[in-house]
């Protein structure tokens, strides 16, 4: 039985039938909003919606992509029985970049941390919260004042839309399904470790996903919406990868999947 004795970081989907799972966004929310278009067509009462991490960063709009992954979030906890766990969001690394830019002024070396962040889609969130990756650089240049002002000011935009410092505030790791046979992860696990020894694993990855051959900690699927090579929907013997591109180029895709981990329906926005 795998150990999902975390309730606060690890998510457990309610009586699921199926679970809708939406790769990662990457700041595309025209692509978002065409997808949920379609998914609203085709929800259940005892559907569940998990979003893979990676909401943030890279794409065009970043901000609106949260405004709208929280519009369709009410539409769906609206229904009648619903539940606000029925739909989970999942921290992906633009997420934890996020979290962690706005302590730069924490950091040891806060020029270096923060190029590397933007190196790695920052920029656009930065940039979506009124800023500028210069300004960003200059404040860190200037010492731990200069950048407590600069996060403060970005730390004030990112309050001011509703609802979106509440979405990170209920992030969680990973998500299970009721029956504990299907993982749904950002961007992988170390299956080296047991499920509640994954730390950050679950969103920079460990394993080589296509490596994972056998079932991990006791479950029959692992599901995961981000893939550095970006090369679409990809389902093996035990892993299922979602990422085809969003934000960089490629579609959005959304994938249902029963309580044995099989691939149902795909979607592509």
């Amino acid at each position: 039985m795998p150990d999902v004795s975390e309730p606060t970081s690890i998510a457990r989907l309610r009586r699921s039938a199926r679970i809708w799972a939406v790769a990662s966004v990457h700041g595309e929310a025209d692509r978002l909003a065409r997808l949920h278009e379609a998914l609203a067509l085709r929800l259940d009462s005892g559907d569940r919606v998990v979003y893979l991490g990676n909401l943030l960063g890279c794409g065009p709009d970043p901000k609106g992509t949260l405004s709208e992954a929280i519009r369709f979030r009410r539409a769906v906890i609206a229904r009648p029985g619903g539940f606000a766990g029925d739909v989970v969001f999942l921290r992906g690394r633009q997420e934890e970049m996020w979290q962690k830019l706005l302590m730069l002024q924490l950091a040891p070396n806060p020029v270096d941390v923060l190029k590397w962040m933007l190196g790695h889609g920052a920029g656009a969130t930065v940039a979506a919260y009124g800023s500028t990756a210069e300004e960003g650089l200059s404040a860190a240049r200037s010492g731990a004042v200069a950048i407590a002002r600069w996060t403060g000011r970005l730390r004030s935009a990112f309050h001011g839309e509703p609802g979106h410092e509440p979405l990170m505030a209920i992030l969680k790791r990973a998500a299970v399904n009721a029956a504990d046979t299907v993982l749904f992860v950002s961007a992988g696990i170390d299956a080296a470790k047991p499920l509640a020894a994954q730390a950050d694993a679950f969103w920079w990855g460990g394993t080589p996903f296509d490596a994972i051959t056998a079932p991990f900690d006791g479950f029959r699927r692992i599901v995961r919406g981000f893939d550095r090579t970006r090369s679409g929907l990809n389902v093996g013997a035990v892993t299922a990868s979602l990422d085809a591109g969003a934000g960089f180029g490629g579609p959005l895709l959304g994938c249902a999947f029963d309580n044995d981990g099989n691939l149902l329906e795909a979607l592509e926005a």
